[in-house]
């Protein structure tokens, strides 16, 4: 009986101890706002059709709080595709964003991007980009909104310009479906993106992971990788930007921040 107590107590005191050592590590745990809640100063827009740095009919913009990817100043979507930059690259890192999509899609804008917006990693800089270029090369943390019928995963891959590795087989279609359930409405999604480097990245939609990939590297056949290369670019991607898409879908993001992980 006595043992049976002791082994109780220890297994009670292990439980506790891990306990302490999960809140301790939350503490010690120092995520970044990439968003600050006040102003894009931090970040740069790119359309296509215009140069870096131009915000085309102040379509990102910050209200009450939130980063709004906002088509109120549109009457139509010719292919004006955007992306906001953050200011530095990231290799290894966790990155948070709680997002929903909200109103209705601007006129013209394309079927495919009905509630579809999309977090960029490991992108080239706004800058490297050509004037007409459509998406940075990278890799797309895909979101997705539901019709209100349909399924319609979200935190899929998609991968303008490059190639990744998934079940040992190297991906080459452009966009993969995740295992997420479908989020209808207009209700806030929490996803957090794994990052290490070339070697694997994870997306994790409210706290269920999805989608795990790695060995991104630049697609030879792709024109805007291609440009790249012969710049100097290594084929293995192992860091770059991170930017948020605009894609002729209104979007809110109430959250967009990182916590740096080690390299090794």
């Amino acid at each position: 009986m006595g043992a049976k107590v002791v082994g109780g107590l220890l297994v009670c005191c292990l439980y506790l101890f891990s306990g302490f050592l999960q809140a301790q590590t939350l503490q010690q745990e120092q995520w970044i706002p990439l968003f600050n809640g006040m102003d894009l100063d931090d970040w740069t827009p790119k359309f296509t059709g215009h140069t870096a740095g131009v915000n085309y009919l102040n379509t990102f913009r910050v209200e009450n709080g939130i980063l709004r990817v906002s088509y109120e100043n549109w009457n139509d979507f010719n292919g004006e595709f955007g992306h906001l930059f953050y200011r530095e690259p990231y290799s290894h890192y966790r990155l948070r964003v709680e997002y929903r999509f909200v109103g209705k899609q601007v006129n013209n804008g394309p079927d495919w991007a009905f509630r579809n917006n999309g977090v960029m990693l490991h992108s080239q800089s706004p800058e490297s980009m050509t004037v007409e270029q459509e998406f940075p090369v990278s890799i797309e943390a895909q979101l997705l909104g539901g019709n209100g019928r349909d399924t319609r995963q979200t935190g899929n891959v998609c991968s303008p310009g490059t190639h990744y590795v998934m079940n040992s087989q190297l991906i080459t279609v452009h966009c993969t479906s995740s295992s997420s359930r479908t989020y209808h409405g207009d209700e806030w999604v929490s996803m957090e993106i794994e990052v290490l480097g070339s070697t694997s990245i994870r997306h994790i939609v409210n706290g269920e992971s999805v989608f795990e990939y790695g060995q991104i590297q630049l697609d030879p056949d792709d024109p805007d990788a291609q440009r790249l290369l012969s710049n100097g670019a290594p084929l293995s991607v192992q860091k770059g930007y991170i930017s948020l898409q605009a894609e002729s879908h209104p979007t809110e993001f109430r959250k967009v921040e990182l916590l740096p992980l080690p390299t090794s």
